[in-house]
């Protein structure tokens, strides 16, 4: 019998891809969101459930008979977070800790839980940074991320729930919606289609670990195949660049399309870590897995397929849309 594989939050940016390489291993896949099934665009072989995973009712239907749980399911983004901490909290964590505590209550073969290298960590005492660093968040948003993991540890200590954290660096890849308060270089791309300036905080501005989202899936996949239960792994390139990196890389492209990057140095924010990089070695030694593209490339293949999409638009403005 094929593994059945329930992905809460599967026909998101992340999640789509995760769907994808799942129903493509054999299993049997079903993917719980909050979209009407008519908007979202999966596999033929892959059961849609629009539903609210806040609904314990809804959580016990899609969960009936699932071997394994992909958790990726999150409403708000760093920079939301900060204008409504209280939001943050209230509209993540009961869903999150109900979910965890509903699995807990089933046989299960392994539950992944999706959280953030990106922000669990806080302020880097040494880059790049690996699984046993403090966590010490310094956004809501990353509070909040580290506030479930506790739970999953919690019942993983009492109920044996079989859980394993995965910790993503910064996602970037075709489809990324724009203007989000998260996605720096799908941000670039819109303004640099708008003709815009480019705000960037400090010299370089940040330091991030660009991840492509096939990547990132491929990471979350291999965590759920080969992590162990109780532990957290780091899914990143061990390679940073600053914003004005990213920006450099635009620029050849840009100047193709006849378009001018512009960027607006500013003062660096107090809210902003300065650079995030993540070591991944733990989980590749678990698993073999690696990032495959590099950012250079990755961010051509991110420029031409916006360029294809955005083809008999009539606005430059238009070629990255929200």
């Amino acid at each position: 019998m094929p593994k059945r594989c329930c992905v809460i939050g599967g026909a998101g940016f992340v999640g789509a891809h995760v769907t994808r390489l799942l129903a493509g291993s054999g299993r049997e896949v079903v993917v719980l969101g909050r979209r009407k099934a008519a908007e979202v665009a999966l596999s033929p072989n892959v059961t849609y459930v629009c539903g609210d995973y806040s609904d314990r009712s809804v959580l016990s239907e899609v969960l009936t008979d699932a071997d394994e749980i992909v958790d990726l399911a999150y409403q708000t983004v760093p920079k939301t977070s900060f204008a409504d901490p209280v939001y943050d909290i209230l509209a993540n964590l009961p869903a999150s800790v109900g979910l965890l505590l509903e699995a807990a209550t089933r046989p299960r073969r392994k539950i992944v839980l999706v959280s953030s290298g990106g922000t669990v960590y806080g302020v880097a005492a040494q880059l790049p940074i690996s699984e046993d660093h403090p966590t010490r968040p310094v956004s809501p948003y990353g509070i909040t991320k580290l506030a479930i993991e506790k739970y999953a540890w919690m019942l993983h200590h009492i109920s044996n729930l079989p859980v394993v954290v995965a910790r993503p660096a910064n996602a970037y890849g075709e489809g990324q919606k724009t203007l989000t308060g998260q996605g720096f270089i799908a941000a670039a791309m819109h303004w640099i289609a708008a003709g815009c300036e480019i705000e960037v905080y400090g010299p370089e501005g940040t330091v991030r670990d660009y991840v492509h989202v096939s990547d990132v899936a491929a990471g979350i996949v291999a965590t759920l195949g080969h992590g162990t239960p109780g532990q957290a792994y780091n899914i990143g390139t061990g390679v940073g660049h600053s914003n004005l990196d990213v920006l450099r890389l635009l620029e050849p492209l840009a100047r193709q399309a006849g378009l001018e990057v512009r960027a607006r140095l500013l003062p660096s924010r107090h809210f902003d870590v300065p650079a995030n990089v993540l070591d991944s070695r733990k989980l590749s030694a678990a698993s073999g897995w690696r990032a495959g593209i590099a950012l250079g490339d990755g961010i051509e293949r991110v420029w031409a397929a916006s360029l294809e999409c955005a083809r008999g638009q009539p606005a430059a403005g238009l070629l990255w849309q929200n």
